[in-house]
């Protein structure tokens, strides 16, 4: 018979539990045996889920405390020195993933974080160098392990490949990391070792990287590696995802393993070659359910395209969710609010247990009529969306449609229009401002609640938000900062605001993902045609500026971000999606500046994220998705000054393309990586002003004044003086006020002892 199994669990919990405890243990609130309960419980009700939906196997080691690439480091003995302990425990990988608390004078700076691959999940940066030892330091996957076995479920681990860890790590100075891979797989056969050693049969060994471009060393690599591997007793499922194997197919398939994953959702048509090069006696697990989407599964027609392979393979074939299922929300059953018709089109985690079960039992020949059922439920379902008459908008389709080139330029070029700000704007040498957010008080969220919830009126909503608008403009000018920002108490998230004031959108009560560590988001659905029916954040900047004769920034969110961060349509193409999103907020954009609003950022953090894993695939996205944000920011006058953000991600690759969005500020993410990004930056000759971040908003430590003049100084070298901004690396909503405003009266201080001294210079 064939199996069936998934590649990843959701670990946050249906109520966010594991984010609850996490932080109620930060703040002191629980002991750590208390937290460990918490995690154990979870795993336990997940297991149980898995095998309850029908599923062969359950999978062990998709649970992490914040990261699974920070809990491979710490397994693998790979900690950075400034955070090595005698023992690596939890306070260890937390401490690396927020920055520990300053220690002998000294603040040892939090790990660096990226995206991984091209989602909005963050992992933690290996770091590695070129004396690096690897040895097995921390248990965390054997004793899960151990805790399943002792629950009786049928196991299946899961665990990273060497060869992918490798390529994702990064170095402390320039030496090829390809000749650490040695002593890397020997520690690896020795985890290998004592995984068999617990009686597991299969280990699922991700090698995501196998769906890049790779160079003929990092082929290599993994033909070496995995022959050395290959003398263990485990079973491996070699395990690729986000895209076609491609070129690499005959690669993959060449390795000495016993099995295969494939993601037939991004990548359906590697079906067939999958099935020419699959070895004999080998397991082919199909990815045929998207792991990154909440649309319903079309059951008939999964089966249907793999009928062949069940046909040639018999129990050799798997069937299995795409990718891991942490890119989607738990449960379905938690959402009270959606309207039914909605509802009926989605599939959350556990629902896509019961359709990887469901397309199993029917390919090994299960007829009952439970699934007779399932089957024409699904049916119904496609058929009842595609054919909704609440997804398509012939005004916006036309509004697209008619877009031309120069909707998506400023009237004048960067030059003069800099000149025309800097007199209109009249801003000192090193600008202070922040990226838009401020902390969202227990208050706050109790205030938005209350409105949802009504308790209280529109009216008494809208003035308690003007309230904490009006604080935090009076703080801010009491810190000195140049450019002012509302705050955003209105905001529950930077997609998910907009998503709820945008027609063609709908938004879940409790469908969040983990974006890293804690932090969760809930993506809106995109499901029909988008457009703006009113102003969105026009009156909150409005009053805002009454309340301030210094500039106040209009904060929005960027047309390819609130793409990316959302669950998109699978019937239309992204940049059709994006356009209709970008024209959204180009009406905004205008009615700010019509408003007296003289600065609007418009924050573009997710340009890096949706970049295609190929090479040949990524010009044509970033042409696109470049020309939507111009789209968004080109409707206003030369003097109105578009700033846009970006954080945590690679600059590099697309450096022309970070130049086309034409943005006349930039701020940027550079703390952790101590202004290293920025000489991408200055290798491409970036024409405009640039801000890039001075402190770590991510981590509780509160920067000196030494340490932000030092980051700006090395910025300095990097980019002139007369085109720096000062600023953080990203929102405060997620820190406190008593560390926010002592860092901020730490960040200014800086910038004007730097004014003192650039001024004497110049």
């Amino acid at each position: 018979m064939a199996k069936s199994h998934i590649l990843g669990f959701p670990r946050i919990g249906a109520d966010r539990e594991l984010k609850k405890a996490i932080e109620s243990y930060w703040k002191g609130d629980i002991t750590k045996a208390e937290l460990e309960t918490v995690g154990k419980t979870l795993r336990a009700k997940h297991w149980q889920q898995q095998i309850d939906a029908g599923l062969d196997f359950i999978t062990v080691g998709d649970f992490a405390w914040y990261d699974q690439v920070l809990a491979l480091s710490a397994t693998l003995g790979v900690i950075p020195a400034r955070h090595q302990e005698e023992t690596i425990t939890l306070d260890t990988l937390f401490n690396m993933a927020r920055g520990s608390s300053p220690c002998c004078g000294q603040q040892a700076a939090a790990c660096e974080m990226t995206k991984w691959f091209d989602t909005n999940y963050h992992y933690l940066v290996p770091e590695l160098n070129e004396d690096q030892q690897f040895t097995l330091s921390y248990n965390q996957l054997i004793e899960e392990i151990q805790e399943a076995k002792t629950l009786g479920f049928p196991i299946k681990a899961t665990l990273l490949g060497p060869v992918s860890y490798l390529s994702l790590s990064k170095t402390n100075s320039d030496f090829d990391k390809l000749a650490l891979l040695p002593q890397l797989v020997t520690t690896y056969k020795q985890l290998l070792a004592n995984i068999a050693a617990e009686g597991i049969e299969w280990l699922q060994i991700e090698e995501p990287i196998l769906v890049q471009d790779l160079t003929n060393d990092w082929q290599q690599a993994f033909t070496t590696s995995y022959a050395a591997l290959a003398q263990g007793t485990n079973k491996l499922l070699l395990t690729s995802y986000f895209g076609a194997l491609g070129d690499n197919a005959e690669l993959a398939f060449s390795l000495p393993v016993d099995g295969f994953h494939i993601d037939l959702s991004r990548a359906p048509k590697q079906l067939e070659t999958a099935l020419t090069l699959l070895p004999a006696n080998a397991i082919l697990s199909a990815g045929i359910v998207n792991g990154r989407n909440i649309w319903r599964n079309d059951l008939a027609t999964s089966v249907s395209s793999l009928q062949q392979a069940k046909a040639q393979l018999g129990d050799r074939l798997w069937v299995a969710s795409s990718c891991s299922l942490q890119h989607s929300p738990v449960d379905l059953d938690n959402e009270t609010k959606l309207d039914s018709e909605l509802k009926s089109w989605l599939a959350y985690a556990t629902q896509k247990l019961t359709e990887i079960s469901s397309i199993n039992a029917v390919l090994n020949g299960v007829n009952n009529e439970t699934l007779t059922q399932q089957l024409r439920e699904s049916t119904a379902v496609v058929s009842s969306r595609a054919t909704s008459t609440r997804i398509h908008n012939t005004a916006v389709k036309a509004r697209v449609a008619a877009i031309t080139d120069q909707d998506a330029q400023r009237h004048s070029e960067f030059t003069q229009r800099i000149a025309s700000q800097q007199q209109e704007l009249n801003l000192p040498l090193f600008p202070t401002t922040t990226i838009g957010s401020f902390p969202q008080t227990s208050d706050i969220r109790q205030t938005r609640n209350q409105f949802k919830q009504n308790v209280i009126s529109q009216d008494q909503y809208i003035t308690k938000m003007q309230a904490e608008i009006k604080d935090v403009v009076t703080r801010q000018e009491a810190l000195g900062l140049d450019v002012l920002v509302h705050g955003e108490p209105e905001r529950n998230d930077m997609v998910e605001y907009f998503g709820e004031l945008l027609d063609g959108f709908a938004f879940s009560k409790n469908g969040w993902v983990q974006s890293y560590g804690t932090r969760c988001v809930k993506p809106p659905i995109i499901f029909g045609d988008i457009s703006r029916p009113a102003p969105m954040t026009v009156a909150w900047s409005q009053y805002a500026q009454a309340q301030t004769n210094k500039l106040m920034k209009g904060m929005l969110t960027g047309p390819v971000t609130i793409l990316c961060w959302s669950f998109t349509r699978d019937d239309i193409s992204r940049e059709e999606q994006t356009n209709q999103i970008a024209l959204a907020i180009r009406d905004e954009v205008v009615d700010l500046e019509q408003a007296g609003i003289k600065v609007i950022q418009i924050d573009e953090p997710a340009l890096r994220e949706g970049l295609p894993l190929r090479s040949c695939e990524q010009q044509a996205y970033l042409d696109w998705s470049t020309k939507a944000f111009r789209i968004s920011a080109s409707g206003v006058r030369d003097n109105t000054q578009i700033h846009t953000h970006m954080c945590y991600c690679e600059f590099n690759e697309i450096m022309p393309s970070i130049a086309a969005l034409d943005a006349d500020v930039i701020t940027i993410e550079t703390s952790r990586s101590n202004m290293e990004l920025l000489s991408a930056f200055t290798d491409f000759s970036y024409p405009n002003d640039i801000g890039p971040g001075v402190y770590d908003i991510h981590s509780p430590n509160v920067p000196s004044v030494e340490w932000m003049t030092q980051l700006i100084t090395n910025a300095s070298e990097y980019i002139d003086v007369a085109r720096l901004w000062v600023n953080p690396d990203c929102g405060l909503k997620t820190r406190g006020w008593p560390e926010t405003e002592a860092a901020l009266k730490n960040m200014v201080t800086a910038a004007h002892n730097l004014r003192v001294t650039f001024s004497h210079k110049a």
